[in-house]
């Protein structure tokens, strides 16, 4: 049989050509904090109630799932509050899938999906994976977006769907509600919440899911993988107008959503009190960090997520392959002077820190 040797044999989409698939380095690093997860487990009496449920749901998994998956949708409603109920819920293999049920729905070939630069570097993947054209608007210095700039950026590009990441990956910054409605009201397609890291801004701070009743076309997207600990698991939600809900079951694949999946959540969310306790101790590591950077002479931006984006790294390869060869794995992102860094867990979160003063301070 003739061995195909590279992918320019094959007929790939043109648009395809020369793009670079989507991951962080993997490495069997004893401190692994580049990919956002949260490094805490799941509490032992969480797993045995969650593989009580996936027990039962193994005894019929000869069968097929419930493909509306609503005894999910109804824990992610009563979850998310805000008077949601299961009609107003999405849910998918992660929040990539969810998106991209969006973007099939939605954009496509033709069509245009605009976000505000730098972001979460899925986005363009997602847009140019549909067929659609990736536009990017600009934030400011301080990578804060005011509601006039992006209502003006939004009006000028005009595009199929808008993606707003809040707070932003991979700088943390948080988003204002002022600049969602805003953005709402110039965009005549569909506006999108990514609200992943929601659990780890201040409890006060509101959700874009109290702007829903009365938009159709905005929905607010998140996922279990971080503050649930549920990385592995890839289970990602949405909310939004039952409307907008209909048309993504014209592009999810049958049954999507496995009975083992739908049973693992499901038991995940009756335990949220539980699985959410280390989201404050996860907080309290990410501003350790952030005080303990600026101490060392680097400039940690503000951050509402479980991360910390840092400048003031005259060197950020040589940086981090230091902190590699001390075994302690971190983010380059690709902003020129900049670094980025999961918050893990106490004993985590030293190692980093004493690695990275090892190496010397920034000043």
């Amino acid at each position: 049989m003739e061995k195909v040797t590279s992918l320019d044999e094959l007929p790939l989409r043109d648009d395809l050509r020369g793009l670079t698939p989507y991951g962080a380095p993997q490495a069997p690093l004893p401190v692994a904090l580049n990919v956002n997860e949260n490094t805490h487990p799941v509490p032992d009496a969480v797993i045995g109630d969650i593989l009580d449920d996936v027990a039962l749901a193994l005894s019929d998994v000869n069968r097929y799932p419930d493909r509306e998956f609503t005894v999910l949708r109804e824990a992610f409603a009563e979850y998310l509050g805000h008077g949601l109920t299961a009609d107003w819920i999405w849910a998918g293999n992660g929040s990539n899938e969810v998106l991209q049920h969006i973007l099939q729905a939605f954009a496509g070939p033709g069509r245009t999906v605009f976000g505000f630069a730098p972001t979460y570097s899925m986005y363009p993947l997602l847009a140019q994976g549909t067929g659609a054209t990736w536009l990017t608007g600009t934030r400011e210095d301080d990578y804060r977006i005011s509601a006039g700039s992006a209502a003006a950026q939004v009006r000028a590009a005009d595009p199929d769907v808008v993606l707003l990441c809040s707070p932003n990956n991979p700088t943390g910054t948080p988003l204002g509600l002022d600049v969602v409605d805003a953005v709402y009201e110039a965009a005549r397609g569909i506006v999108i919440v990514d609200e992943a890291y929601h659990e780890f801004a201040p409890k006060e701070a509101p959700s874009a899911l109290s702007l829903l009743t009365g938009r159709p076309r905005l929905a607010v997207s998140r996922t279990m993988s971080k503050a649930f600990a549920f990385a592995g698991a890839r289970v990602g939600y949405l909310a939004a107008d039952p409307a907008f809900i209909d048309a993504l079951r014209l592009v999810r694949l049958p049954y999507h959503l496995s009975a083992l999946t739908q049973a693992a959540a499901t038991a995940a969310l009756r335990n949220s009190s539980t699985m959410l306790r280390m989201v404050d101790e996860i907080s309290e590591q990410r501003d350790r960090i952030s005080a303990t950077l600026e101490a060392l002479g680097y400039i940690p931006h503000p951050s509402w997520s479980n991360f910390v984006l840092f400048g003031g790294v005259d060197d950020p390869r040589a940086v981090w392959q230091a902190l590699y060869d001390r075994g302690v794995l971190i983010r380059d992102i690709g902003i020129p002077g900049h670094l980025r860094v999961t918050a893990g867990t106490e004993a985590e979160t030293t190692a980093f820190l004493e690695a990275l003063a090892s190496i010397g301070s920034a000043s």
